[in-house]
């Protein structure tokens, strides 16, 4: 008999549910610096790198005090290439450096450094901000849903944000493919950002996904 769609959500809430802003050290809030520095992480995940190697990246360019358009746009090429490179990031690191203070001047020139200011320039849509967002430096599509998947957390104006990778990830152990049923396993969206990225990581790795399927029947 197949698990139920609760008894998969607790699974992958409780095993996996960490966000990417989370495993940053990102205190997300609706609020100009954790924003940026959510956009920086979005930024880093693009590339065909290891989540976590992007992860530590973000780390270290926010230790050395990078956790706003000024201050990213402020420090040199060098510097931003060094953090990268502490975080492991070296396949990428000098082209994203540049990026990086690219995006930044781009968020100070257009928005003020304050990202609140493009999501409601796109009056709250997620598929407008979605189109704004892949206007930066260093932003597509995917990064463009990584920082949607976990913004909705608090930008209730978005959610339910559920991309197409979230949506194969659920059929996969079982859950709807509709986003609006999806959502409606959770409670909150914060819950559905954490939901999303637990998809989001058992979609990479093959063995878990019967793992998850026997721990939810169990």
């Amino acid at each position: 008999m197949a698990p139920s769609s609760d008894s998969v959500v607790k699974v992958l809430l409780d095993r996996f549910g960490e966000t990417y802003a989370e495993q940053a050290g990102i205190k997300l809030g609706d609020k100009p610096s954790p924003l940026y520095e959510l956009l920086v992480l979005a930024t880093l995940l693009s590339a065909r790198i290891a989540s976590d190697v992007a992860v530590a990246a973000a780390r270290e360019l926010f230790g050395a005090g990078y956790r706003t358009p000024q201050r990213m746009q402020e420090a040199s090429w060098q510097d931003r290439v060094d953090a990268l490179g502490r975080g492991h990031y070296r396949r990428y690191d000098e082209r994203t450096s540049t990026m990086l203070g690219e995006a930044a001047a781009q968020l100070l020139d257009r928005w003020h450094g304050d990202l609140r200011k493009l999501r409601d320039e796109a009056g709250g849509d997620a598929q407008q901000v979605r189109k704004l967002l892949t206007e930066f430096k260093g932003i597509g599509p995917v990064g463009a849903d990584i920082f949607l998947r976990e913004v909705q957390a608090v930008w209730p104006q978005v959610t339910p944000y559920l991309d197409d990778r979230v949506i194969r990830a659920a059929a996969k152990v079982g859950l709807p493919s509709d986003a609006r049923k999806l959502a409606g396993l959770v409670d909150s969206p914060v819950e559905l950002a954490r939901l999303s990225a637990a998809l989001v990581r058992v979609s990479r790795r093959s063995r878990v996904m019967d793992e998850i399927t026997r721990a939810a029947a169990g």
